[in-house]
C-alpha cells in the first residue's frame, strides 16, 4: 500500500511538472557569452561604505531625480513620492501617486513626471496634484511603464517594459519582470509622447525594455534591454535618424535604469548578476516552462550583489562601482549631483548616498 502511494505521488508530481498551466510561453533564444567580472568590470568594493538616507518607513527607492533647486525626489514601492533637501539625511513623504512609481523626470516647468508600472504615465505638479496623462498608445494599454526621460521641448520617451505581463496583474514589478525574462518573448517597447502631439510607439521588440536616457542635445536615446544584457543607442536626430545600435553588451548582470550623469557619463544600474539557469536554458523553452512550475524559492531570483557602471555615449566603461557582499543590492541606477551619487534600489529600505570625492569621481 505504501509503495502504491509513493508511486501515485511520483506520478502526480511528474504530471504537475509537465502539465500544470503556467502564464509563460517560453521562446527559444541564444544567450550571449558571459565574460563575467573581468577587465574594466573587475570586482571591487567601492559601494560597500555609504550614508543611509531614511525613507520614513518605506522601501524600494527605484529612482531619484534632483531639481534645479536641489530638491531630491524618490519613488517607493508603497506608491509614495518622497522628497528632501540636498543636505538632508531623511526623505519625507510628499505625494502618494498610487500604484508602483518607478522612473522619474522633471520638466522645464517643475512638473514631476512618473512612469507608474500599475497606472501609466503620470504628472505631479509642484503643488502636488497628480494626474494620469497616458495609459494607452495606438489602442493598446501601457502595462508596465518603467522609465522615462524628457527633452527640452517636452517630448517624453517612456519604456513599456512588457506588454505580456502587467506588473499589477502579477503581484508586483519584480514578479512580472521574472515572468517576462523567463518567457523572453521580446514584447517591450519605447513610446514617444508629447502633451500636444499625442503618443506613438517609437520602437518595439525588446526583451524587457527598461531604462531610458536622452543625450543633452536630444540627438539620441539610450535604452537598457534587461533580458539581453545590453544598452542600445537610438538616433533621434542627424544623419543616422531612426537607426539603432548596441553600445555595450555581454554585461555581467541585468541592466536596469540608465541616467545621464555629469562630464559625459551615463549611469547604468545592474540589478542582479546573470543567472546561469536562465542562460543555460535559453534554448530549452520546454524546460523553462517546467522551471516556472517550481516553488518561488527554487526559481531564479535577484541575487544581492550591488553594481553600477558609468559609460560614455559609445559604451566605454568610465566607472565601475560594486558591492559583491551585498551592502547595497538590487541596484537600479544612479542620480548624480555635483557632490553626491545616489544609488537607487528595487527593494532596499534606505537610499544609499556616496560622496563623489571619496570615490575619486570628478
Amino acid at each position: 500500500m505504501m509503495r502504491f502511494a509513493a508511486w501515485a505521488a511520483l506520478i502526480a508530481l511528474v504530471a504537475y511538472l509537465l502539465l500544470w498551466p503556467v502564464p509563460v510561453e517560453p521562446v527559444a533564444w541564444k544567450a550571449p557569452a558571459a565574460p563575467g567580472y573581468v577587465g574594466p568590470l573587475a570586482p571591487n568594493t567601492r559601494l560597500a561604505q555609504f550614508e543611509a538616507l531614511t525613507l520614513d518607513g518605506l522601501h524600494g527607492p527605484e529612482a531619484v531625480v534632483v531639481g534645479v533647486d536641489g530638491t531630491l525626489y524618490a519613488s517607493t514601492h508603497e506608491g509614495w513620492i518622497l522628497r528632501a533637501g540636498v543636505n538632508d539625511t531623511a526623505l519625507q513623504r510628499w505625494v502618494n501617486a498610487g500604484g508602483r512609481p518607478l522612473g522619474l523626470a522633471l520638466d522645464a516647468e517643475g512638473n514631476l513626471w512618473v512612469a507608474n508600472a500599475y497606472i501609466g504615465l503620470q504628472k505631479i505638479t509642484p503643488q502636488g496634484t497628480v494626474s494620469t496623462e497616458l495609459s494607452h498608445v495606438e489602442g493598446s494599454a501601457i502595462r508596465y511603464a518603467d522609465d522615462l526621460d524628457i527633452t527640452t521641448d517636452g517630448t517624453i520617451y517612456l519604456s513599456d517594459a512588457s506588454t505580456r505581463f502587467a506588473a499589477q496583474d502579477w503581484a508586483g514589478t519584480l514578479s512580472a519582470s521574472l515572468l517576462d525574462l523567463n518567457e523572453h518573448s521580446r514584447s517591450g517597447r519605447i513610446i514617444e509622447y508629447h502633451p500636444k502631439r499625442g503618443a506613438r510607439i517609437l520602437l518595439e521588440g525588446f526583451s524587457f525594455a527598461n531604462g531610458v536616457a536622452l543625450d543633452p542635445q536630444g540627438r539620441y536615446l539610450l535604452i537598457a534591454e534587461t533580458g539581453e544584457y545590453r544598452v542600445w543607442k537610438h538616433w533621434l536626430r542627424g544623419p543616422a535618424t531612426g537607426k539603432s545600435e548596441v553600445i555595450i553588451d555581454q554585461l555581467p548582470g541585468f541592466p536596469d535604469n540608465v541616467h545621464l550623469g555629469q562630464n559625459g557619463r551615463y549611469w547604468v544600474g545592474l540589478t542582479s548578476p546573470r543567472s546561469p539557469i536562465i542562460d543555460g536554458l535559453a534554448e530549452w523553452p520546454f524546460v523553462r516552462k517546467i522551471i516556472q512550475r517550481l516553488p518561488d524559492f527554487l526559481r531564479p531570483n535577484v541575487v544581492h550583489y550591488g553594481m553600477v557602471l558609468a559609460v560614455d555615449e559609445n559604451g566605454s566603461v568610465l566607472e565601475n562601482l560594486q558591492a559583491p557582499a551585498g551592502e547595497v543590492y538590487a541596484t537600479t541606477g544612479v542620480a548624480e549631483t555635483d557632490d553626491y551619487l545616489y544609488v537607487t534600489s528595487l527593494t532596499m529600505p534606505v537610499l544609499a548616498r556616496y560622496q563623489k570625492a571619496a570615490l575619486a569621481i570628478d
